[in-house]
């Protein structure tokens, strides 16, 4: 039994070191094996450099939005919900032409005032990458955020990926977010 192991053993070694020889094709036999074909994967073009990430801030007048039942601004008894941001988190990928691929996550909270009632609440969440003043990409996301019957708060998430920036300008950009469909506006 024993010898019958070890000569499969060896016969198994031989066979994935190949000798190195290969099948006409540039590939080993051990190779065939653990690609599974005769041909080797394309090298992965993912870029593994460092890339400027910087941390997500939050839009000017951009961190909440208060919902008012009979254009009673400002009237406690009237509000009818604040949407606020929570955590926010992004991540930025290098390409190989040099440009630079982020990703956006954020998290919200929806909680009821005086005159709301449970139901499903929507706000837009504005997304920005910019270098300077000058935008470079921007999304404007609809959310919604269900408050179920008995609750007082809902919560919401988003993750927005895609938003490219150019190589000219991948070394020096910001991310911003906001609720609201513009900067500085409530609702």
């Amino acid at each position: 039994m024993r010898t019958v192991a070890g000569a499969l053993a060896a016969l198994a070694m031989g066979a994935l070191s190949g000798c190195g020889s290969t099948g006409g094709e540039g590939v080993s036999l051990g190779e065939r094996i653990i690609l599974a074909g005769p041909t080797v994967p394309p090298e992965m073009s993912a870029e593994d450099r460092d890339v400027h990430c910087p941390n997500v801030g939050v839009i000017e007048g951009g961190a909440a939005i208060q919902a008012y039942s009979g254009g009673r601004v400002g009237d406690a008894s009237a509000l009818r919900s604040q949407i606020t941001l929570g955590q926010l988190a992004r991540e930025c990928t290098g390409s190989p032409d040099g440009s630079t691929v982020v990703r956006v996550g954020v998290e919200g909270r929806a909680l009821l005032g005086a005159s709301g009632g449970a139901g499903r609440y929507t706000v837009p969440v504005r997304i920005v990458v910019k270098r300077g003043s000058r935008i470079i990409g921007e999304r404007v996301r609809q959310v919604s955020v269900a408050i179920p019957a008995g609750d007082t708060q809902g919560t919401f998430t988003l993750v927005e990926e895609g938003l490219l920036v150019a190589p000219a300008d991948a070394e020096n950009f910001e991310i911003e977010v906001g609720l609201g469909g513009a900067a500085g506006r409530r609702g």
